[in-house]
């Protein structure tokens, strides 16, 4: 899927509303007590160096639903923009079910992009759903709590539909922003320990 005429305003655009959609399904789905029985942790308790490799809190439960809830956003909305007079102008071109798959993809890289800043914080001795004790740490570790997703979904999408680096820039402006509302409304609702 690649496209000598992307504008990057509007595959940024379809980026965020994709997983703005997705990320409202994984907040349904995490208030869904059937949710719990996915929260299989994903190093399975195992350790390195004496520490979890990951935490409790990476789990197979926020996979189940943000994959799948990602491809179906891309392919919805892609769906959406082949019916409309300006079609998928600016776009990677594609079939909804193309986008489908690569929201998939996407969804992965979304999810897998959070590990390796869990397994730098458990190294570290933070516990999962924590900040850091030190003032630097803490801002530091919050940049890339709000980054990390974002930055495995960009390179996860770039892998296989080239994204214009403004693209990137877009959406490593607006996306955290919307993290930060998501993980506050959590935060509100009981499923986060911490409004960060």
């Amino acid at each position: 899927m690649t496209g000598a005429l992307l504008n990057p305003a509007a595959c940024a655009a379809f980026l965020v509303g994709a997983f703005t959609l997705a990320g409202v399904s994984q907040t349904a789905w995490l208030a869904l007590p059937l949710s719990r029985r996915f929260a299989i942790p994903l190093d399975g308790g195992r350790t390195f160096r004496g520490r979890r490799i990951f935490g409790a809190n990476k789990t197979l439960r926020g996979f189940v639903i943000m994959v799948p809830a990602t491809g179906l956003s891309f392919a919805a909305l892609a769906g959406l923009l082949e019916g409309s007079p300006s079609g998928q102008t600016g776009l990677w071109p594609g079939a909804s079910a193309d986008y489908g798959l690569l929201g998939m993809w996407a969804g992965m890289g979304f999810m897998l992009g959070e590990l390796p800043n869990s397994f730098v914080k458990r190294q570290l001795g933070i516990a999962p759903g924590q900040a850091a004790d030190a003032v630097y740490a803490r801002r530091l570790f919050g940049v890339f709590d709000r980054i990390d997703s974002i930055l495995g979904m960009l390179v996860a999408l770039t892998i296989v539909a080239p994204a214009p680096w403004l693209t990137w820039a877009y959406v490593l402006i607006v996306g955290p922003l919307l993290h930060a509302s998501f993980s506050l409304l959590l935060f509100q609702l009981g499923g986060k320990a911490r409004a960060a």
